[in-house]
């Protein structure tokens, strides 16, 4: 029976929104030990950036800290912490969620310990912070403020308490989970993932600009059928972004994506159709219906050379379900790999996707794999290498994606036997 932990165990501390106040708490974590348990908080779907909107910070003996990083400018205090704690390790779950948002205000680890990622490895079933708190620590700790807008100033004080108990008891869930990594000793594979994650981000660059073509996400373009009608996605698309970015909105309140494609789709001449077909599906007052009309009328006299192609030829690889086809042996391959590292995953009690990344999997299986059986086991070693897999991840999978490459027939599956529905009861 786990208990309900409502408030952290030495209270709510004030958030910092000054220098003075923020030179004082680099001086309280000074006189703790041991490592930092670090959080952020974020106001995804409700702004453009993804910037921490509030930062909490745990150490033993150290105290429990919250910083408002928007009121707090001085870059120098961010370098003055991490000169000060950089050396030591910084607990958090999740990490690539927090780690960009953290690394723009200027934290930057040098020791990583992600519970989330440990809590996978140890085979624990449920790894959210909620789940683990009370499966490892049988303390409960309440969800509901975890997607508000923390953009929001003043914050309200549930909110502030909400996030104080994040890491109130981070450094607890992060002993419970190295003593499971321990006991079934996985505590060096953590340590290299751990620090894979630290080293990928060693020249990120923070910034908010879309990639080439993200556009083409835009949801429902499976109604787009010819290019100018995907140039209007696009120009609407590229107007939008721009739009939220000045605004600092997400741009899912600026325009939805199914009425960007509406709009292009159906193409509205004049500003009351535009209303009209946009209708609740901007969250903007008032709704910016020019600026959509003339993005929309722009777009319609793109030359035609200027239009974006209707496909775009894809470096990945092809997806599976079309690889029975258009390659047998190799699909014949990735089923047995597959079967061969579910198998692994179960006696490891590691997920499949911890195990090696599945698209490094498909890479492996799909061109034709050296001729003699003798040569697949370092032909897979050598491009697990080059791919960029940990060496714990080698050792675990080299043999059985290598068995797989001499395969040519694709693991059965049986399919479900299908049960009949009952018949009907007169009267139900």
């Amino acid at each position: 029976m786990s208990t309900p932990l409502l408030i952290p165990r030495n209270g709510v501390p004030v958030v910092v929104i000054d220098e003075s106040n923020f030179e004082k708490l680099i001086d309280q974590l000074a006189k703790g030990s041991g490592p930092l348990a670090i959080d952020a908080e974020r106001a995804s779907g409700y702004r453009y950036s993804q910037r921490a909107y509030l930062i909490q910070i745990y150490r033993k003996d150290g105290g429990l800290h919250l910083i408002d990083p928007i009121a707090l400018k001085s870059s120098k205090l961010w370098d003055k912490f991490n000169e000060q704690f950089s050396k030591y390790e910084w607990v958090i779950h999740a990490s690539t969620q927090d780690l960009p948002c953290l690394i723009e205000v200027g934290l930057k680890p040098e020791l990583l310990f992600d519970t989330e990622l440990g809590a996978r490895l140890a085979g624990c079933e449920r790894v959210g912070l909620g789940p683990l708190s009370e499966s490892l620590l049988e303390l409960q700790l309440s969800k509901e403020h975890s997607a508000v807008d923390w953009s929001t100033r003043p914050l309200r004080p549930e909110w502030i308490t909400y996030a104080a108990l994040d890491v109130d008891i981070l450094l607890d869930i992060r002993d419970a989970v190295e003593k499971l990594l321990i006991a079934q000793s996985k505590l060096s594979w953590a340590q290299a993932d751990f620090a894979a994650i630290l080293n990928s981000y060693q020249d990120f660059n923070f910034s908010d600009l879309p990639k080439p073509d993200r556009w083409r996400r835009t949801s429902g373009m499976h109604k787009v059928r010819d290019r100018l009608t995907m140039t209007i996605v696009r120009d609407l698309w590229l107007s939008r972004d721009e739009l939220a970015r000045e605004l600092d909105l997400a741009p899912g309140r600026v325009l939805g994506d199914e009425a960007i494609v509406d709009l292009a789709v159906k193409r509205p001449n004049n500003l009351e159709a535009v209303a009209k077909l946009i209708g609740r599906r901007s969250r903007l007052d008032p709704p910016p219906f020019n600026r959509w009309l003339t993005a929309l009328n722009l777009a319609l006299q793109t030359p035609i050379a200027d239009q974006p192609e209707y496909r775009v030829r894809s470096q990945n690889l092809p997806p599976i379900k079309i690889w029975k086809e258009k390659n047998p042996l190799g699909y014949a391959r990735l089923t047995h790999a597959r079967a061969a590292l579910l198998e692994l995953s179960l006696q490891l009690k590691v997920p499949t996707e911890n195990l090696v990344t599945p698209e490094l999997v498909r890479k492996i299986c799909w061109p034709q794999p050296p001729a003699l059986s003798s040569e697949h086991q370092s032909f897979v070693k050598n491009e697990l290498v080059q791919m960029g897999a940990r060496a714990w991840q080698i050792e675990q999978v080299t043999s059985g994606i290598a068995a797989a490459l001499s395969e040519i027939e694709p693991v059965v599956i049986a399919e479900p036997v299908e049960v009949a529905e009952p018949e009907a009861v007169e009267g139900e």
